[in-house]
């Protein structure tokens, strides 16, 4: 894979000039702190149905922003005007902020410090950028999959679409430090609908394809198998739409990391957002169950369980060279042997809470998700550990009795403290005797965080293992949306709670 440089049509934007006066100005009045962030991020979006173009659309969000640290508050302000004039007023509105909020500020503001990194760069690893690729290529290649779809047999609308996103951004702060940024990401979508006449049952099958921190290349290099998936999908549709519904009670389960990722994104990432767990997160975004005076004693999961964060692994949806303060991406612990162990942190919070978690430093967890946002505490890639001679998927059936393999997400609820939850999937398999035996309908499985992961009997080796994610986790007020990879291989669990949804449905 060649390796890609900053935009041209970017660096020639006046972004380092406009930090230069800003920061000067902010300067000026006796700030503690100030950092500067210039964002463009560009965005197309398609979507298809049956063989037509449905939609198609781009954006643009390009601006700036000026955040300080004076009286021992945060003062934030933003522009989209690309002028000298326009850096400096939006310096002095957020010198003006600061000082209002400082009024109503309890705890100073501190910053855990980070060493200077001066006019540095980075881009994610990729080799077509999808901006490049004609909007009538992609239209194209998106139609004809739903058109092959719909002329399977028991397929009766097929539904595609593709989100693409490029992303720079160019920060800036008092210490010294200048950093320039640049990556790419895609989340393609394919789903396929059918009806069997006989019972008038209704349900889709939609492709397992993740979001991916690739770029239009994933489509052509055998990254994923786009072909040999769209070709059973008519199949597997069948099969689920003749499937028995499930008898309700406690199964055996292997969960595919098709479906793992998100069970690890609600129950162990947010949870362990430190920001939620000593509740600033509450009224919007919940808190955690995984409170800090339980760091090195919470009992997360079973001794098989090995958590990470990081912002390093190659194509990972949060990967990314530095933070959004300025702090170099890392890789760390959150839960080893089953115990909690780490959490995720941005520079405020590793002022008070670092010495135990990170040496005194931010893990680099501070992202905004446009020019006119403030940086918040956001995860990671959150990722379960594989067991280096693990088995293959086939290896963890061939243990159960009585079970079910999960493959594929699809809904999920959970509460707020990240405790309690349900997650259903895309398809099911029964499980005799260590072999699959046909799908099941109507599954959901349920329990609490510490009992799930607890039941975690063992973890694949690395040949199960997937990088999956989302493009749109929400947190925060206002709202913000970020990108996030969780990997994992397939596990086994123990007597998981199975619920049937349609018997749980009809229930008054």
């Amino acid at each position: 894979m060649p390796e890609r440089e900053i935009d041209e049509s970017f660096l020639a934007l006046p972004y380092r000039r406009l930090g230069e006066v800003a920061l000067a100005r902010a300067q000026d009045f006796g700030v503690t702190h100030a950092d500067f962030r210039f964002e463009r991020n560009r965005y197309q979006y398609l979507s298809v149905r049956d063989g037509a173009l449905e939609g198609a659309q781009d954006a643009e969000d390009l601006g700036f922003a000026v955040r300080v640290v004076l009286d021992g508050a945060w003062g934030f302000a933003s522009g989209v005007a690309l002028t000298e004039s326009e850096a400096v007023a939006v310096a002095e509105t957020a010198v003006t902020v600061a000082r209002v909020a400082a009024k109503m500020t309890t705890r100073p503001v501190e910053l855990a410090p980070e060493p200077v990194h001066e006019d540095v760069s980075w881009v994610s690893a990729y080799d077509i950028d999808p901006f490049d690729v004609p909007l009538a290529e992609k239209t194209a290649l998106f139609t004809g999959w739903t058109r092959e779809l719909t002329a399977a047999d028991g397929v009766e609308h097929a539904a595609g679409s593709l989100q693409q996103v490029h992303e720079n951004k160019y920060y800036a702060d008092l210490a010294g430090s200048s950093i320039t940024q640049q990556r790419v990401r895609l989340e393609p979508y394919l789903e396929a609908f059918g009806t069997d006449r006989a019972t008038g049952v209704f349900d889709s099958m939609r492709s397992l394809a993740q979001p991916f921190g690739y770029g239009y290349e994933v489509f052509s290099d055998g990254t994923y198998d786009f072909d040999g998936e769209r070709a059973q999908m008519p199949g597997w549709l069948r099969e689920k739409l003749a499937a028995p519904s499930v008898e309700a009670g406690h199964y055996d389960l292997v969960i595919d990391p098709t479906n793992l990722f998100l069970t690890i994104h609600e129950s162990i990432a947010h949870a362990t957002e430190l920001d939620r767990a000593l509740g600033y997160e509450a009224s919007y975004a919940g808190t955690s169950f995984a409170t800090f005076d339980q760091l090195n004693t919470l009992q997360y999961g079973s001794p098989v369980m090995n958590v990470t964060g990081d912002r390093v692994v190659p194509h990972g949806l949060s990967t990314v060279g530095y933070d959004d303060e300025g702090v170099a991406a890392q890789s760390w612990d959150i839960i080893r042997d089953g115990v909690l162990v780490g959490y995720q942190l941005d520079r405020s919070m590793a002022h008070t809470y670092g010495a135990e978690l990170n040496g005194g430093r931010s893990n680099g967890c501070a992202f905004a998700d446009s020019p006119g946002h403030i940086p918040v505490q956001r995860m990671p890639n959150v990722s379960l550990q594989p067991d280096p001679d693990g088995p293959d998927t086939s290896g963890l059936i061939e243990r159960v009795e009585r079970g079910i393999y999960v493959v594929g997400d699809k809904s999920w609820s959970i509460d707020m403290q990240r405790y309690n939850f349900q997650f259903t999937g895309q398809r099911f398999y029964r499980i005799e005797d260590g072999e699959l035996r046909g799908q099941l309908r109507d599954v959901a499985y349920q329990g609490t965080t510490t009992e799930f992961w607890g039941s975690m009997e063992a973890v694949g080796g690395p040949q199960s293992y997937v990088l999956g994610g989302a493009m749109n986790c929400g947190k925060a007020q206002p709202g913000q949306v970020a990108p996030v990879s969780h990997g994992c291989p397939s596990a086994l669990f123990r007597g998981v709670r199975i619920l049937n949804t349609t018997e749980e449905g009809a229930v008054a």
